[in-house]
């Protein structure tokens, strides 16, 4: 059996950086080189500050790097030593041309098909590690082919990462499943069982899964669009519960307890972000309809609309409630992220909230605490968010959830960081502007409704109507006492 000695992944960011940077702290034995074209990011993974967060990384990079794991801008010789190359790259959604706003852009992968037949020889595996329509190793696979040269001999497997930020490390040490697809001939075969021996090293045989490759395509993309569609189903109920009174906590508690539904992806939230929900939905809509399926590309569409209804609901709330005008208006918007535990913004809700403020006039102060200034800038600066000087106009970074609290007519909670928890009330409500709303997107502060009405806030919060306590009346002078229910005293005729 030929065994993989030497790996190289092309493409350092959220999959490759972390994937590999596993495959060698479990694999000590393995050589594992990391490479990009983008410096500044390699350099990063070479230094202490990585440029990405997910707990428990930087522990796993120490711990091998310089002995077993590499990071290097030298593509080619990488290439060139490898037994196995992943392909770790982007492929956003195009925004131009056939397929525009759904199709998947895979000009970076067909960029490193090209560049690994350029600086391969011999039996080399290459792997598509990269979210991609499904058929996309057949492109490769094309690539190769018309580019052979004596005594080489490239296959092409599949094998998709399904990790979540945030737990990505424990995803990657502990994983549900690994999913590997590759052809069914003897030589596709024979690369299976090659890259199924690494992951043996710390996986259970019994959840290593082998398909064919177009299987494995489609099976990362399946279940990408179950889990937006499990999220706009139960958000597509926080606005039935808000209308009705029900509490859309209570709700999924009550169907999540029926095992054949379970309680997963079941919270309701300002809606799903991330790169791989909405690309990966909108990929399968525009497979569809590719394929001559119309009703099945209208069915998935609806998941991606619900999450965009739900994001322009929530702002229309907002504005609704600070008497139906946000402009000048000072808003706090607390976290950035699309989720905790992560610096990611890709895609994120809070973008598109910040959106639909600026777009009133609203002057947003925006804190994140793993989201660099950079990012939020430049995020909020794409021109399909905001026009000209909107940005330098209404948006103010803040160093910390009081100083973008501090004189607000409202904050508005967009990330489910913890320590939004934990934060002084008490003192952020002595700062802002009476009266104080909350407009908690995620539902982090239900435990403490009771605390933040009797401090004087009015709350309100996805998927339920939070009842308005009135702050008590202390009369400065005795007020005769009166009951609706006593007989009104007849006066006497004149």
């Amino acid at each position: 059996m030929f065994e993989i000695k030497k790996i190289c992944c092309i493409g350092a960011g959220y999959v490759g950086g972390p994937t590999c940077s596993v495959i060698a702290h479990m694999c000590p034995k393995v050589k594992v080189t990391v490479v990009d074209v983008n410096e500044a990011r390699i350099n990063a993974w070479n230094s202490d500050t990585l440029p990405i967060y997910e707990p428990g990384l930087k522990e796993v990079v120490e711990s091998c790097r310089g002995k077993n794991l590499y990071f290097s801008t030298n593509i080619d010789d990488a290439i060139r030593d490898a037994d196995l190359v992943f392909i770790s790259v982007n492929t956003p959604t195009k925004t131009y041309g056939m397929g525009k706003g759904r199709a998947a852009d895979l000009k970076y992968i067909e960029a490193c098909a090209r560049r690994i037949v350029q600086n391969s020889n011999g039996y080399k595996i290459v792997t598509e590690k990269s979210t991609v329509p499904v058929r996309a190793a057949e492109s490769i696979r094309r690539i190769f082919d018309a580019n052979t040269k004596p005594n080489l001999n490239l296959q092409v497997l599949s094998n998709p990462e399904f990790l979540a930020e945030g737990t990505a490390i424990k995803d990657l040490k502990n994983p549900d499943r690994v999913l590997i697809g590759g052809d069914e001939t003897p030589e596709g075969q024979k690369a299976v069982r090659a890259l199924c021996a690494v992951y043996e090293q710390w996986v259970p045989n019994e959840k290593i899964i082998t398909t064919n490759t177009w299987s494995s395509e489609l099976s990362k993309l399946t279940a990408n669009a179950f889990l937006a569609q499990r999220i706009s189903s139960i958000n597509s109920i926080s606005a039935l519960c808000e209308a009705t009174g029900a509490d859309v906590e209570e709700v999924a508690r009550a169907i999540g307890m029926d095992q054949r539904i379970g309680n997963k992806f079941l919270k309701a939230s300002v809606g799903f972000g991330g790169s791989c929900f909405q690309k990966d939905v909108l990929n399968l809509v525009y497979l569809c309809e590719a394929l001559n399926l119309p009703e099945v590309a209208r069915y998935w569409q609806q998941v991606i609309d619900m999450n965009d209804y739900q994001r322009r609901r929530f702002a229309s709330r907002i504005i609704d409630n600070l008497f139906n005008t946000v402009t000048d208006k000072k808003i706090a918007i607390l976290g950035f992220a699309f989720k905790k535990d992560t610096g990611d913004t890709r895609e994120s809700s809070s973008i598109y909230i910040s959106k639909y403020l600026m777009d009133e006039g609203a002057k947003l102060h925006i804190y994140d605490p793993k989201v660099p200034r950079a990012q939020i800038i430049l995020d909020l600066s794409h021109p399909g968010i905001s026009e000209d000087d909107q940005v330098s106009r209404l948006v103010t970074i803040s160093k910390d959830p009081y100083e973008a609290c501090d004189g607000a007519h409202a904050l508005v909670i967009c990330t489910e960081w913890d320590m939004f928890k934990e934060l002084d009330y008490e003192r952020i409500h002595k700062k802002m502007l009476k009266p104080a709303f909350i407009f908690d997107g995620r539902r982090v502060l239900d435990g403490l409704h009771n605390e933040l009405q009797n401090i004087g806030f009015q709350i309100e919060t996805i998927g339920k109507k939070v009842s308005a306590k009135r702050i008590p009346f202390t009369p400065s002078c005795e007020i005769p006492k009166f009951s609706l229910q006593d007989l009104p005293v007849k006066k006497p005729k004149v």
